[in-house]
């Protein structure tokens, strides 16, 4: 499944050459060779361009053989709010948004996304009853994810 997934990665990386602010953030290969790929894009996906990508990518993995009988189903999409981040970019295209981080240690921070690099993440958290600003940097390698959270 690796060999599958590296090939399709950089098939993938040839089809999105053309667009250069849309990103691969993973490839999943589960049983039955039912394969998700999640695109984003820096300024958000658009669901034409998702929907192009699809049928692209569906056309070179069946010229590819990569699957045996093009025994495979497709499904090319953004990540989801529900999906967590993994990508310095997708840090990036998120600042300003209410995030949740659970660190390695278990233990878990929510708050306004303030900057993100390759070697961290700074989070501003409001505590306690006078809701006081506290800004915690947290190194990249201590967290175990981070989703985005809707406030309403």
């Amino acid at each position: 499944m690796d060999n599958q997934r590296s090939e399709i990665e950089l098939i993938i990386a040839e089809l999105l050459q053309e667009d250069p602010s849309s990103f691969l953030v993973e490839v999943k290969i589960t049983a039955g060779n039912n394969v998700k790929v999640f695109i984003d894009k820096d300024e958000g996906a658009n669901i034409d361009k998702l929907v192009k990508l699809n049928r692209s990518l569906y056309k070179r993995l069946e010229e590819s053989g990569i699957f045996p009988g093009n025994d495979f189903a497709l499904e090319v999409s953004s990540p989801g709010l529900d999906e967590p981040l993994k990508l310095t970019r997708q840090y990036v295209k998120n600042i300003g948004r209410d995030v949740e981080v659970i660190l390695k240690d278990g233990q878990k921070i929510e708050g306004k996304l303030l900057s993100a690099s390759d070697a961290e993440i700074v989070v501003e958290e409001m505590k306690g009853k006078k809701k006081e600003p506290i800004q915690h940097n947290i190194a990249t390698e201590n967290i175990k994810h981070t989703k985005i959270q809707i406030k309403f």
